[in-house]
Parts: structure tokens; C-alpha cells; sequence
């Protein structure tokens, strides 16, 4: 039924960042070999104990056949929000903190050329689980809410 396989992306495959680093932007240690957040072009606008504020711009390759954010990125997008704002930046690496869980609600689509807003927040902790809530907007219009479920864990052995 499916004819087209692709042995290479149909899309440029680029080995430096996709967008030029923002002056103003903040930085997060996960970030440093995070290649799908390199991919999507993210700009850290601002982080704090437990929130975070980031942005990014719509490609072309990044919108489905309707020609609307493919809702893959999107997740991924408030995904990373969500990790940003699990795992302060000048916190123990003696730990991490991972999603246990997470989903997402799509309220309204958003198109290429626009530029997405995720500004995640925690709405509860527990002891090593927590709950954080993540706002997708375009502009004014709210795109997606996230809800992810964490979870605090020593980090994965080199």
C-alpha cells in the first residue's frame, strides 16, 4: 500500500544548529547533547527552580500533509518544557528527573511560519514524583496544554 520508503530524510540534514543562537537566550545542561531540541531550534527564554519559558519557530518540515504543526513536534516541543522545568540547572547531578508519563490535549492548530511559546510550571510535588503542567501558545492562541508526570532516578550508568 505504501510505496515511498526513504532511505535518506527528504529534508536537509544539517550538522550545525538550525537557528542562530539567541544573545539573550539562557542554557540548561540537558541541552548540551540533546540533538531533537537542537533539531526543533529551541531558544530558552528563561528558566527558574521548577518553571521554564521557551520558544520556537515553525519549519516547513515541521507541519503535517494539512499543512498544520504536526502534532509530534508539538508534544516534543512541551516535552522538553517539561524537562527544563523538572531539573534545575544548578541542582545535584547526583539525580535526574524523567517523565513517568505524560499527555497532551491539541485546542487549536498552528501553521508554518508562526513562532510557539511552551512556558511550563509544576503544579505538585511529592517526594520523587511530581506533576507539571505545560501552556503551548501561538501568539494569543492557546495550541495544547501538557500535563507530564515525573519522577526523580540516579542517572543512567555511562
Amino acid at each position: 500500500m505504501w510505496e515511498t520508503v526513504y532511505t535518506t530524510p527528504p529534508w536537509p540534514v544539517r550538522s550545525t544548529p538550525v537557528q542562530e543562537p539567541d544573545p539573550t537566550s539562557q542554557t540548561h545542561p540537558i541541552l548540551a547533547d540533546d540533538r531533537m531540541s537542537e533539531w526543533l531550534g529551541i531558544v530558552v527564554e528563561q528558566l527558574a527552580p521548577g518553571s521554564a519559558r521557551i520558544s520556537l519557530h515553525l519549519r516547513e518540515e515541521m507541519v503535517n500533509g494539512f499543512g498544520m504543526a504536526h502534532g509530534g513536534v508539538v508534544f516534543a516541543f512541551a516535552d522538553t518544557c517539561f524537562a527544563l522545568a523538572c531539573n534545575d540547572p544548578a541542582a545535584d547531578p547526583a539525580t535526574i528527573t524523567v517523565a513517568s508519563g505524560a499527555d497532551i490535549n491539541f485546542l487549536a492548530p498552528a501553521r508554518q511560519g508562526q513562532t510557539l511559546t511552551a512556558v511550563g510550571a509544576v503544579v505538585a510535588q511529592t517526594g520523587r514524583s511530581g506533576i507539571y503542567d505545560v501552556r503551548v501558545t501561538s501568539g494569543e492562541t492557546l495550541v495544547a496544554e501538557f500535563r507530564g508526570r515525573s519522577r526523580t532516578i540516579a542517572p543512567p550508568a555511562a
